[in-house]
């Protein structure tokens, strides 16, 4: 797989091992031993993207490292010297080069992020070894330790195998990204993450699709449908914006949809998987659930399994308290704002409670809030 490895290491900033080059020249994308995987700069269509894969795993890896003693943690790449990702285990282990090691590229040593704890590896389980990628490799294919033995604990023993990475059997080359002026002004960011309110600013922060998809039916029929009318901001908002995925994580369902997979149908399952719950465990599901009084009426979910609905409460629903049914966590009160601004203030990044997925402080807000829309093909 021709790459263009001078624009590759442009990009980076640095230039790479001569021993990873001529692996990914000769092989694309490499399964190890059947259990690592070597990622290059490649492109599977509607899958793996070089670029994008290096972006998450270095945040990953920067989030992880805040948990360590300010002088103990590591730096990572793009920062000077800092660890550099290039490949990753079945098992979840993540492969690292340490930058910092020579000036030299083929002199740097090899970090491995184990996914278990491991002797002398400390809190992230971040293990530093005096090998190089191939020595690395050669040392993992082994039936017994070679004498002195390598230093910590490595992988294997793995088999002496080399194939294509099953999951991208028709990677292309990847071509770094140009580079794109940025979406907003300043004087637009100051209203989007800052000053602006409502609808408003989440337009401008994470802008709506051109045809909002909803469904077939109309907002009379789902409320004849559901007994009751909805607050007027979700109805407001769903216009906007239409059903979709806020963010990558917080997910609208299609509101007018008919048939088998309609609204009602998401609040009918999830009530009624939420009452289970309650019969066995009821001091950690204490919502009543609609249609009781005050009962809980869910209308979004996020991909951890966490939803978003209202507490019923009075015939008013533009009264109706906002609340997370958080699924690694214990119930919390209702929001304090409405849904507007609830998502507003989760987009912008200071959305700190409640069970939402937050930012890192590394983060750009502007880069991270977006809205996927989705059309009558996509289940929710």
């Amino acid at each position: 797989m021709p790459i263009d490895w001078a624009a590759i290491e442009d990009w980076l900033g640095l230039r790479l091992p001569a021993d990873y080059k001529r692996l990914a020249d000769r092989y694309g994308p490499l399964d190890f031993g059947e259990y690592v995987w070597i990622h290059v700069p490649c492109l599977q269509r509607d899958g793996f993207d070089y670029g994008e894969w290096l972006r998450e795993t270095h945040r990953e890896a920067r989030i992880e490292t805040r948990e360590l003693p300010e002088a103990e943690r590591a730096v990572i790449h793009p920062e000077p010297g800092g660890l550099l990702a290039w490949g990753c285990t079945r098992g979840g282990d993540v492969l690292f080069w340490d930058t910092s090691a020579s000036e030299d590229p083929d002199e740097w040593t090899v970090v491995v992020r184990h996914s278990g704890a491991v002797p002398g590896s400390g809190l992230l389980r971040r293990h530093r070894y005096d090998l190089t990628l191939t020595g690395y490799r050669r040392h993992t294919v082994r039936d017994t330790w070679e004498l002195p033995a390598p230093p910590g604990p490595l992988m294997g023993p793995l088999p002496d195998t080399v194939a294509r990475t099953a999951f991208l059997p028709d990677a292309e080359p990847w071509t770094p990204p140009a580079p794109v002026p940025p979406r907003l002004t300043e004087a637009e960011r100051r209203v989007a993450l800052e000053t602006g309110t409502g609808l408003d600013a989440l337009r401008l922060l994470s802008p709506p699709p051109e045809r909002p998809y909803l469904g077939g039916g109309s907002w009379e029929r789902l409320f004849t449908e559901l007994g009751t009318q909805l607050p007027g901001e979700y109805v407001r908002l769903m216009d906007a914006y239409g059903a979709g995925i806020w963010s990558g994580w917080l997910r609208f369902h299609s509101p007018l949809r008919t048939g088998e997979r309609r609204f009602l149908t998401h609040v009918e399952d999830t009530v009624d998987a939420y009452r289970q719950l309650k019969e066995g465990h009821a001091a950690w599901h204490p919502l009543a659930t609609w249609p009781q009084p005050g009962g809980f009426l869910p209308f979004a979910n996020s991909i951890d399994g966490d939803y978003l609905g209202w507490l019923t409460e009075g015939r008013d629903p533009d009264t109706w308290p906002l609340i997370v049914w958080p699924r690694h966590a214990d119930q919390g009160p209702p929001l304090e704002g409405g849904l507007i601004d609830t998502l507003l203030d989760w987009q912008r990044g200071t959305l700190v409670a409640h069970g939402f997925a937050t930012l890192d402080e590394d983060d750009d807000p502007v880069e991270f809030a977006e809205f996927l829309s989705w059309d009558d093909g996509a289940y929710w």
